[in-house]
């Protein structure tokens, strides 16, 4: 209804004046309804607020305000009403065109023409008449998901009758086909050729966005131009899929979950809200981080709780409460994060963080690895080392190309991929550490040195350490490389070299610290580096035991139990009862490893 006032109103007044009574009464009939109807929507907070649009919209009727001033606030209350209740505004897969060709050909062109002039044999004798899809001043007020209400729901009073039997995704398709039928040719073209260039980027940035927009809203927002993008994306629609933004397809995963819980497929729904957060979401923390970090937390905070709710069986209007909540959060976090492209100084530190986040562990360990091995003079053995952190990152980059190209491989198995090695390297460290803490003691040492220095490291200790160099730099490779390519995609032209810009430094900075590392530590006195060096792998071995089991946990691989404790992502520390359990089982076993080792050196000397 809001649709067809906004598209037939212009038609019956003008000037402050009534051009046809019939129609003017058919918009006080219609808004005068939209009134009525919104009383019996489900209760949400801010509903008074849409009554409220609608009165000032039957104000504007009456008063015979402007067509433009009259569909703009139509418009204004229809957006309102599909975010409030998350009304699925855009088809779920790219519609197929060609088979809408058929489909209109078979069901349409009786009435509307082939062309879809509504000048159809079967239309001739029909009042009112069928639809001109060329009248381009009505077409410029249609968006493609106002068509596809009128395909679902047919016009009452017309000889347009709704064609609910069809399936959804062909109602999809008849739609954007019929959106595009007035178009020009050239239109469409011009409209590719400013889309390759990266116009309107920012208006229409994912399918919904397609759907939704009116060629009249979209040329007051974007110009000429933007028109013209929204016509080739009309005729494109599969291009939107593919280039969809980890934000939209958070929005729409999250959605498809609700459906799921609703139809009592509760598994299904389980995965695919694990899916709207590590496929979606976690593309763009660094990113939001850099210019809302209270949002972040506040949006990771509310999915996770979602998740909860979904494993707990509760109520599905709850559910779909807390749903709506989190899509309000990332409609926030996309106007925070919305424009041409990022700032450049929000894309330099985004980059900056990306790199410092993952690379800072690993740069840790590896620098503490390669200062023990010259500490014990076998420089010999650093070869072993270097050989593990360069296939770390041959693998990841080959991890990411076979994600990219070959198969798609989801977030869940990311992160289920980085916890267990986060996990398996923990035991690795406290291996490690364990074996550098019985060398503190200069006693110990010495022994150690008079039976390994002149010959070769055992190869257990030795593979061990190559091991960890690997499974430390692994471990952040690959996921390194796709926050990377989201903040690519968000930084647009303009940002890409502040981007370059923040990764360098983060670059630069990790160099300096493992250089510092390397030599502040060759420094120390023998007992010193390696009690320091041993507390710093077992401190280690702590923080990768709680991100071990938070990504599996983000993974729907093991329970979440929220717990009210602080939340220090870079220290392992999460608010979930499994983890602090976990890392308080880590610390005991280090501590109990420790006094031992202690107890069995004194006795020794």
């Amino acid at each position: 209804m809001l649709d067809y006032v906004a598209v037939d109103y212009p038609e019956a007044v003008k000037d402050g004046k009534i051009l046809a009574q019939s129609e003017y009464d058919e918009q006080i009939d219609f808004v005068t309804q939209v009134r009525a109807m919104l009383g019996e929507l489900p209760p949400q907070p801010g509903r008074a607020g849409l009554s409220a649009q609608a009165d000032e919209l039957l104000a504007l009727v009456q008063g015979k305000r402007p067509g433009g001033e009259v569909a703009g606030a139509a418009h204004k209350l229809r957006a309102a009403i599909v975010k409030m209740y998350d009304v699925e505004v855009a088809p779920r897969r790219p519609p197929d065109l060609a088979a809408a060709s058929a489909l209109y050909g078979a069901r349409c062109a009786s009435c509307h023409g082939a062309e879809g002039r509504g000048d159809g044999p079967a239309g001739q004798s029909l009042d009112p008449r069928p639809s001109d899809f060329h009248d381009v001043h009505r077409m410029d007020q249609r968006s493609v998901h106002g068509l596809y209400n009128t395909i679902t729901l047919g016009v009452a009073g017309t000889a347009m009758a709704g064609f609910d039997t069809l399936p959804d995704d062909q109602r999809w398709a008849l739609a954007f086909f019929v959106a595009g039928l007035g178009t020009p040719s050239g239109e469409v073209a011009r409209g590719e050729e400013l889309w390759r260039n990266g116009r309107a980027r920012a208006i229409l940035s994912d399918l919904a966005s397609v759907a939704t927009a009116t060629t009249a809203d979209i040329r007051s927002r974007g110009g000429d131009e933007a028109a013209s993008v929204l016509a080739f994306l009309r005729s494109r629609p599969d291009l939107m899929v593919s280039a969809e933004t980890p934000l939209a397809r958070s929005r729409r995963v999250l959605r498809e979950s609700v459906e799921a819980y609703q139809a009592g497929r509760g598994r299904e729904a389980a995965d695919l809200a694990v899916s709207a957060y590590l496929d979606g979401f976690e593309l763009v923390e660094p990113s939001l981080d850099a210019v809302d970090p209270k949002l972040r937390v506040a949006i990771e905070t509310e999915m996770t709780r979602y998740r909860a709710m979904l494993r707990a069986g509760e109520p599905a209007i709850a559910v779909e409460a807390q749903a709506r909540h989190v899509g309000g959060l990332l409609d926030e976090a996309r106007e925070r994060l919305s424009g041409p492209a990022l700032p450049a100084a929000a894309s330099f530190t985004s980059a900056l963080i990306i790199l410092l986040r993952e690379g800072l562990e690993a740069i840790l360990i590896v620098a503490a690895i390669m200062a023990l091995l010259v500490k014990a003079g076998r420089r010999d053995a650093l070869p072993y080392i270097h050989a593990g952190w360069i296939a770390a990152l041959a693998l990841g980059m080959v991890t990411w190309l076979v994600a990219s190209y070959v198969v798609a491989i989801s977030g869940a198995t990311r992160e289920v991929t980085e916890g267990v090695t986060a996990l398996v390297a923990g035991g690795v460290l406290l291996y490690v550490g364990f074996w550098m803490h019985s060398k503190a003691y200069a006693s110990r040492w010495r022994a150690y040195l008079e039976q390994r220095l002149r010959g070769a490291l055992s190869g257990r200790t030795l593979w061990a350490l190559a091991l960890v160099s690997f499974l430390a730099v692994y471990r952040e490779a690959f996921e390194t490389v796709l926050f990377a390519e989201a903040l690519w995609l968000q930084a647009g032209p303009s940002g890409r070299s502040a981007a370059l810009g923040g990764f360098g430094m983060a670059a630069v900075l990790l160099v300096a610290l493992g250089w510092l590392i390397t030599r502040g530590s060759l420094r120390l006195p023998l007992g010193v580096f390696f009690g320091g060096t041993a507390a710093l792998l077992a401190l280690l071995a702590v923080v990768f035991a709680g991100q071990g089991v938070a990504a599996l946990q983000e993974a729907g691989v093991l329970p979440a139990s929220p717990v009210s404790f602080v939340h220090v992502p870079v220290l392992g520390l999460y608010p979930t009862a499994q983890g602090l359990l976990i890392q308080a089982g880590v610390i005991a076993l280090i501590v109990a490893g420790f006094v031992y080792s202690d107890h069995t050196a004194r006795r020794a000397t």
